[in-house]
C-alpha cells in the first residue's frame, strides 16, 4: 500500500485531472453556453454542500468556534485580496465561457488567469490532503465535490479561452500544471500538517473553506446566472443536495 502523504497527492491529482477533462469537452465539443451555465451552477452547488458538511463542521469540530470562525473569515479576506489583484491583470472573467476574456494580445492576461485559476484549486487541494491525516483514508466525498465542480470550471473556462484565441498548448497546458500543482497541494497539506494541533488542522481547513466559498460567489455564479438566470438557484439547489447526499453515504 502506498504511503498516506503519497495517497493524499493521488487523490488531490484525481480532483484536479476533472479540469483538464472539462477543458477537453470545453475545448473539443460544441456546448450550448446555457448548458455550460447550467453545469457550473451545479457545480456551485455541488462546493457549497460539501464546504458546509464536510469542511465548516469538521474544522468545528476539531478546532471549535474561534478557529473555524477567524479560519474562514481569513481564507475569504486572503482569496477575495489576490482575486481583486487579478481582475485587473486580466483574470477577470477566467470561468466566463463566451466572450468576456480578454484575448492573447492583452497584456499580462494569459499569465493572470492561469495564476487565477491556481488560486482558485488550491484550497480545495489542501483540504484533500489535510483529511487524510488522521486514519490515512481520504474523504471521498470531499474529492468527488471537488472532482465534479472541476469539471465545469475547465469546460468553461477553456471554451471562453478558445473564443479569446488562446492556442490548444496554452489551454491544456494550464490546467495540466494546475491538475499536477492540485496533486501536490493535496501531498503538502498531508506531510505540512500531519503533525499539527488539532486547532492548527481546524483553522486551515476552515481557511480553505472560506476561499472556496469566496470564488464560488465570486467567479462561478456570475458565470451561471448571466444564462441561466431565474434557474440558476434551482440547479445549485439540485447540486447541494447530491453532494449532500453523498456525504450522508459516506457517513
Amino acid at each position: 500500500m502506498l504511503p498516506v502523504w503519497l495517497q493524499a497527492g493521488f487523490w488531490g491529482l484525481v480532483g484536479g485531472s476533472a479540469l483538464l477533462f472539462g477543458a477537453g469537452l470545453g475545448y473539443f465539443v460544441r456546448i450550448p453556453q446555457r448548458a455550460i451555465a447550467s453545469v457550473m451552477a451545479f457545480g456551485a452547488g455541488v462546493l457549497i454542500s460539501a464546504l458546509s458538511f464536510e469542511l465548516m463542521d469538521e474544522a468545528y469540530q476539531r478546532g471549535g468556534f474561534d478557529s473555524t470562525a477567524i479560519g474562514f473569515l481569513s481564507g475569504a479576506v486572503a482569496y477575495t485580496g489576490a482575486n481583486w489583484y487579478l481582475n485587473y491583470q486580466g483574470a477577470k472573467h477566467r470561468k466566463r465561457s463566451g466572450n468576456q476574456q480578454k484575448s492573447e494580445e492583452a497584456s499580462g492576461s494569459g499569465l493572470a488567469i492561469a495564476v487565477g485559476a491556481l488560486l482558485d484549486g488550491i484550497p480545495e487541494s489542501i483540504v484533500i490532503g489535510v483529511s487524510t491525516i488522521h486514519g490515512g483514508a481520504v474523504s471521498w466525498v470531499t474529492v468527488a465535490a471537488v472532482f465534479l465542480s472541476n469539471i465545469p470550471e475547465g469546460l468553461s473556462s477553456a471554451s471562453g479561452m478558445k473564443k479569446a484565441g488562446r492556442s490548444v498548448r496554452y489551454i491544456f497546458g494550464v490546467w495540466a500544471a494546475i491538475a499536477i500543482v492540485s496533486g501536490i497541494a493535496a501531498l503538502l497539506g498531508n506531510t505540512i500538517f500531519s503533525h499539527a494541533s488539532e486547532k492548527i488542522i481546524a483553522a486551515t481547513t476552515a481557511v480553505a473553506a472560506g476561499a472556496i466559498l469566496a470564488m464560488i460567489s465570486d467567479t462561478m455564479i456570475p458565470e451561471a446566472f448571466e444564462q441561466t438566470h431565474d434557474f440558476t438557484g434551482l440547479i445549485t439547489v439540485i447540486g447541494f443536495l447530491v453532494a449532500f447526499v453523498l456525504s450522508k453515504l459516506g457517513g
